[in-house]
C-alpha cells in the first residue's frame, strides 16, 4: 500500500468521535493502492473506469494526503478526451468499452479542477488543464434539450436528474475556473440557469429514475434546489430511503443500503446547515469500514436470523451480507469528501471542504432565455404589475 499521507496528520480531515485523520490517511491510501499504473482509478480493482467516479477519487486523494496518485489521475484525464471534448462513458484498460460520451461524466473534471485549487493554489496546474475542462463544458451544454435539461448522450434522447443535478454543480464550478482564468464563459451561465430552472420546475419532464435515492436527494446535492424547497424535498421521501442505524437505500424496492449514497445525502444535509443529522448519517454508514481503511460498496440487511430470502421472483437471495463482494473506490471517496465537509463544523478540515456546498463557486445562475413554457422571474413579475 502507498505510504500513508505526503501531508503531516495535522492537515487532514477528521470528524470528530467517528473518524481520525490517521482513518482518514488510511482510506486516501486505499484509493491510490487501487489506481492503475496509468492513473485511473477504477470503480474497484478489474473494474471499468468512468470519469466522473474517477475525479471524485482524485479529490479525495488530495485531501487525504494522496498528492502525488492524485496529480496522476488528473494528468490521466485528458489522456482520454476526444477530439469533440467528450469521454467515453466506460473505460478499461486505458480502452473505451462503452464509447458513448455521458455528460455528468464530461462535466465533471470542472469540479475536480476548481478543488484542486482550493487546496493547492497552483495556478499553473488549473492552466495546465483549463483547455479540457473548457472542451468538455462547450460540449455538454451543446447537449441542452428547450426545456433545460441536458440529454445523456448524443444518441439517447432523455435527460437524467441525477446527472443534470450534478451538472449544474459543474457548471458553477467552470464559471468560476472561467474568471479565475480570465476567459469568460456566458453561454455557461445561461445554460446554468435554464438548467437549474428546469431541476426546480420540471423534474417531471426528466425520466423517471425515482426509485433511486439519488434521483431524491441530488437535485439538493448539485444546488439547484435550496432553502425550504430543498428541506420539504428531503423531507418527502426520508422514510422510504433512510434506514435508522444502517444507512440509506440505493433503491427504494430493496434491503440494500450503500455508504457512497448515504455520504453523499449526508453532504446535502450539511449544505442545508442540518449537521446533526448529517453526523448521524455519516456515523451509521462506518458498518461499511474494512481493513486497511477501505470500504463496502453496501450492505443487504434482514432479521439477525436470516441468512436467505426467496424474493418476488422465487430467486433465493441473502441477508446480512455486504453485497456486492468488493471495496470500491468511490465509496471511499465519498466518506473522505463528507469528513471533509462536516469537519467544519465537528472536527477539522480542508481548504477544499466547501466544494459540495457551494461557497467558493460562481454564484447560482440566473433564469433568463427560458424556452419552457414558464416565464422568466422578471417577467413573472411584469405580469404581476
Amino acid at each position: 500500500m502507498p505510504d500513508v499521507s505526503e501531508i503531516p496528520l495535522a492537515r487532514l480531515p477528521y470528524v470528530e468521535g467517528v473518524l481520525s485523520a490517521v482513518d482518514i490517511a488510511e482510506t486516501a491510501a486505499s484509493i491510490a493502492a487501487m489506481q492503475e499504473p496509468c492513473g485511473a482509478i477504477p470503480w474497484t480493482v478489474g473494474e471499468h473506469t468512468d470519469i466522473w467516479n474517477h475525479v471524485e477519487g482524485a479529490m479525495a486523494m488530495l485531501v487525504g494526503g494522496q498528492v502525488a496518485a492524485a496529480e496522476r489521475a488528473y494528468a490521466w484525464i485528458p489522456t482520454m478526451q476526444r477530439a469533440d471534448g467528450s469521454f467515453p462513458m466506460k473505460i478499461v484498460n486505458g480502452e473505451a468499452e462503452d464509447e458513448r460520451g455521458e455528460v455528468n461524466m464530461s462535466a465533471y473534471f470542472a469540479v475536480g479542477l476548481w478543488h484542486h485549487w482550493l487546496v493547492r493554489r497552483d495556478i499553473r496546474f488549473v492552466e495546465t488543464y483549463w483547455p479540457s475542462v473548457r472542451a468538455a463544458l462547450d460540449w455538454v451544454v451543446s447537449l441542452q434539450e428547450p426545456f433545460g435539461g441536458i440529454r445523456w448522450t448524443p444518441v439517447d434522447d432523455f435527460c437524467l436528474l441525477t446527472g443534470n443535478s450534478s451538472i449544474y454543480h459543474s457548471l458553477r464550478a467552470g464559471v468560476a475556473l472561467a474568471d479565475l482564468m480570465d476567459d469568460p464563459q456566458p453561454e455557461w451561465e445561461l445554460a446554468g440557469g435554464r438548467l437549474g430552472h428546469a431541476v426546480r420546475a420540471h423534474r417531471n419532464l426528466f425520466a423517471d429514475k425515482s426509485t433511486f435515492s439519488m434521483d431524491w436527494y441530488y437535485p439538493v446535492l448539485g444546488g439547484p434546489v435550496r432553502g425550504r424547497d430543498a428541506f420539504e424535498l428531503l423531507e418527502s421521501r426520508w422514510d422510504d430511503f433512510v434506514v435508522p442505524g444502517l444507512g440509506i437505500h440505493c433503491v427504494d424496492t430493496n434491503p440494500w443500503v450503500t455508504g457512497a449514497e448515504t455520504c453523499e445525502l449526508a453532504m446535502a444535509l450539511d449544505m442545508l446547515g442540518d449537521h446533526r443529522r448529517a453526523v448521524r448519517l455519516f456515523t451509521d454508514m462506518q458498518h461499511l469500514r474494512g481493513e486497511d481503511g477501505k470500504y463496502w460498496t453496501g450492505w443487504v440487511y434482514g432479521d439477525p436470523d436470516q441468512v436467505e430470502l426467496t424474493n418476488d421472483k422465487g430467486e433465493l437471495e441473502p441477508r446480512n451480507v455486504h453485497w456486492p463482494d468488493e471495496h470500491t473506490t468511490y465509496t471511499a471517496a465519498a466518506v473522505i469528501l463528507a469528513a471533509d465537509a462536516l469537519g467544519e463544523t465537528s472536527g477539522h478540515s480542508s481548504p477544499g471542504s466547501g466544494i459540495m456546498r457551494g461557497t467558493s463557486l460562481a454564484p447560482h445562475f440566473q433564469e433568463i432565455a427560458l424556452e419552457c413554457d414558464c416565464a422568466s422571474p422578471s417577467e413573472r413579475v411584469a405580469r404581476r404589475s
